[in-house]
């Protein structure tokens, strides 16, 4: 049993991403796939789509080549990070997004200060 998932499919991502692949699969879940929703809205990756495989359901991610140079988890199961919409953090600069858990849903951290929502940060992307 896996104890942070989310950590899990960060990692796959960022060693793709590092090793130039082109996607990657991992066991999906809804979380996941909100998680990518952000990532695509953002422009840090291509696409993604749920597959069918046996008798459960695979998250694939096609990454686009350079596009994410640092992903890192920020709230973890053992500490949780919470923020409000003004203390939102900004990362490297406006140049990256936080992708936060909303009561709105997941969504990213540009998106929070707009609608003025405050969540969970789930981690930064760059």
């Amino acid at each position: 049993m896996m104890t942070d998932p989310v950590a899990d499919m960060l990692t796959r991502i960022r060693n793709g991403a590092r090793a130039g692949l082109t996607k990657v699969d991992m066991p999906a879940s809804k979380i996941k796939a909100n998680i990518c929703k952000v990532l695509k809205e953002e422009g840090f990756i291509k696409n993604f789509k749920l597959i069918a495989k046996d008798d459960f359901l695979v998250l694939r991610i096609g990454l686009k080549e350079e596009a994410i140079v640092g992903i890192k988890r920020v709230s973890m199961p053992g500490l949780r990070v919470y923020k409000s919409y003004r203390d939102m953090p900004r990362v490297l600069s406006g140049l990256g997004v936080s992708v936060v858990s909303t009561s709105s849903g997941i969504i990213s951290s540009r998106k929070a200060k707009a609608m003025k929502l405050g969540g969970e940060v789930l981690c930064n992307v760059w």
